[in-house]
């Protein structure tokens, strides 16, 4: 719901689609951020008009959440225990969903994504569990 034709954050959804099709459970989102992975160079021209390149490189995610239930934690020792026994570990995909100022809706599919567990959460009296994941996508891709 757009306010006074601005986004805010609960205009989006978040979806982490494991490789098998199915969703990962993630605790009560707080956040969610996508940044472009871009290098740039410049070719030296001995006639002294320089090119600039620009290679793209795939999206950085970060997403926040108070955790709610032990499935991050699983899937995560589940990853942990493949990697051990020598199986691969998949990449996902992560669909965010955004409802438009205007009523329209626009979807971004995040492809290719190898996800990380960057903080499980600090366990404190009378406080919640706040955990992080990102993840490096090769793509993001319009859907909608």
């Amino acid at each position: 719901m757009a306010q006074q034709g601005y986004s805010i954050g609960r205009d989006t959804s978040v979806t982490v689609i494991l490789a098998n099709g199915s969703a990962l459970t993630l605790g009560k989102m707080t956040s969610f951020e996508a940044r472009p992975m871009i290098s740039e160079t410049t070719v030296r021209a001995l006639d002294g008009v320089n090119d600039h390149l620009r290679f793209h490189e795939g999206w950085e995610l970060t997403m926040e959440m108070e955790r709610r239930s032990s499935a991050l934690d699983a899937y995560w020792a589940s990853v942990e225990a493949d990697y051990y026994a020598g199986v691969s570990d998949p990449p996902c995909t992560i669909q965010q969903t955004v409802t438009e100022p205007d009523g329209s809706v626009t979807q971004w599919r995040y492809q290719n994504c190898m996800l990380k567990f960057d903080d499980p959460g600090k366990w404190t009296a009378d406080g919640t569990v706040k955990q992080q994941l990102s993840a490096i996508a090769a793509q993001r891709v319009q859907q909608a």
